[in-house]
């Protein structure tokens, strides 16, 4: 396996990078557009707030939405800044957002990349995990449910219709999404509507738009939805990704 790079480049909306995995812990950060990391273990979308932590030899794939500046940090398999149990997302304030830009920055002498990186790891270890995840499903009658569901979020989706076309009764349905997820189905399909809805405001869909797309009654709604997710109401969102900005913290 390759060795995770420290560095940071630049990709257009749309851009992918395919499956692959690292001998080493990595941290990806996108301090402008959206980034979707999708795992064996399920998926996790983050914006200029958010980085994704990634353990060494775990699959990963990456997708960018909007004009995206795509950082990336490796750390050392036996000395981990965060548990290396599993990939998780974790909170990116003001400092630390500065402290990966400038730590990735290619032309950046070795003894001070070395100071940045023991003040990184400082604060990832003090960083609250803040998931806007997806898992994904073992049970094929809930993955078939699942997708049925994110296909359709314009149309409102009952559980008990998903499982009609899942082929499972109700009761089963409901469950598998408890013992998989830790969630209800309306808790699972808010965490899908949000998670599209980061990835459309960042390609500039305007935010009524976005609500009617992701299945919310009202664009009230959505915004209510939205903010207690990502702290951000859509708009601030939206405009913050065309900025680059970031929120203090």
């Amino acid at each position: 396996m390759p060795l995770a790079p420290t560095t940071a480049t630049e990709h257009g909306s749309g851009a992918f990078i395919d499956r692959h995995r690292h001998d080493q812990h990595q941290l990806v950060y996108v301090s402008r557009g959206v980034i979707a990391v999708q795992t064996e273990v399920g998926g996790w979308v983050a914006a200029a707030d958010r980085a994704v932590w990634i353990p060494a030899g775990c699959w990963h794939e990456h997708r960018f939405h909007g004009a995206s500046v795509f950082h990336t940090i490796g750390f050392p398999p036996a000395d981990p800044p965060l548990p290396a149990g599993a990939p998780t997302v974790v909170a990116v304030g003001a400092l630390l957002r500065e402290l990966l830009v400038a730590g990735t920055d290619p032309a950046l002498p070795r003894d001070e990349e070395l100071r940045l990186r023991a003040v990184i790891r400082d604060r990832l270890r003090r960083a609250p995990q803040e998931p806007v995840a997806l898992p994904t499903a073992r049970d094929g009658r809930l993955a078939t449910a699942c997708r049925l569901a994110a296909d359709r979020l314009d149309q409102p989706q009952t559980l008990s219709s998903l499982a009609r076309l899942a082929g499972a009764s109700e009761r089963t349905l409901a469950r598998l999404f408890r013992a998989e997820f830790g969630l209800t189905y309306p808790q699972w399909r808010t965490n899908v509507r949000v998670y599209q809805a980061m990835i459309l405001l960042a390609g500039g869909l305007p935010v009524t738009a976005v609500a009617h797309r992701c299945g919310f009654g009202t664009p009230s709604a959505f915004v209510d939805t939205f903010r207690r997710a990502t702290g951000l109401t859509p708009g601030v969102y939206q405009a913050r990704e065309r900025t680059g900005a970031t929120p203090g913290g």
